[in-house]
């Protein structure tokens, strides 16, 4: 079994990975998620009166030497949690585990890194940074990779764990059931049809290419790759 654990201040808003394909996956136990929030690894400074008691805020920022706009997350809860992932991966005495740390202008991720990953790694450590970013301790401590999964720049670093989660685990047999139904091993247009043949729409007729219909697999093979526009 594959096993994503990621290091995050927003676990809930993992609630992507529990539906559709990922979520079979895990019920099939092909892969495994696991969530690590640094706020649990600060010291509590308040004394809890009940269970109804309101949790305490548990700050795991401050403002980044040499001054700038907002705020960098510390490090030591942040190592904190990679070590508690790392305690649990030691367990299953496997040393296949590759840390990610989610960053703009990093290595960018493809679909080529998503099967290398899935084929060399049983247990993957994401690092999801808020804020300004990371304290850069944490990565040169963990010798962490980072990717970015694109030109450009988001709120957290859950989202783009989400995308390398999902494009990793497809590549993991049994997850999508067919090993054709990876789109990425074969020529695919991105225009895609199904029934009707004839779709009407305020009075106008949207049909389906004709090359489609006539059941010649090498002109359709052609028409997906733009080689023939029929």
């Amino acid at each position: 079994m594959t096993t994503f654990h990621f290091i995050t201040i927003f676990p809930d808003a993992f609630s992507y990975l529990n539906e559709s394909i990922l979520a079979r996956a895990v019920k099939d136990k092909i892969i495994g998620f696991k969530f690590y929030n640094p706020r649990d690894f600060v010291p509590s400074k308040k004394k809890k009166v009940s269970k109804n008691d309101f949790p305490e805020y548990r700050r795991v920022d401050d403002k980044p030497y040499g001054g700038g706009p907002g705020m960098v997350m510390e490090a030591m809860p942040i190592i904190k949690a990679i070590e508690k992932a790392l305690v649990g991966i030691r367990r299953k005495k496997t040393n296949k585990v590759k840390i990610v740390f989610l960053a703009p202008g990093a290595k960018q991720f493809d679909t080529e890194y998503a099967k290398t990953t899935a084929k060399k790694y049983t247990d993957i450590i994401f690092i999801c940074g808020r804020y300004e970013g990371v304290d850069a301790r944490v990565v040169k401590i963990f010798k962490a990779e980072g990717v970015s999964v694109g030109p450009f720049v988001v709120t957290g670093g859950e989202l783009p764990a989400m995308i390398m989660t999902d494009c990793i685990a497809r590549q993991l047999p049994g997850v999508l059931g067919s090993f054709d139904s990876l789109e990425e091993t074969r020529t695919a247009s991105h225009e895609v049809y199904t029934r009707p043949e004839v779709l009407e729409h305020k009075g106008k007729k949207y049909r389906v290419p004709k090359v489609l219909l006539g059941g010649n697999h090498k002109l359709i093979e052609e028409w997906r790759a733009g080689k023939k526009s029929v």
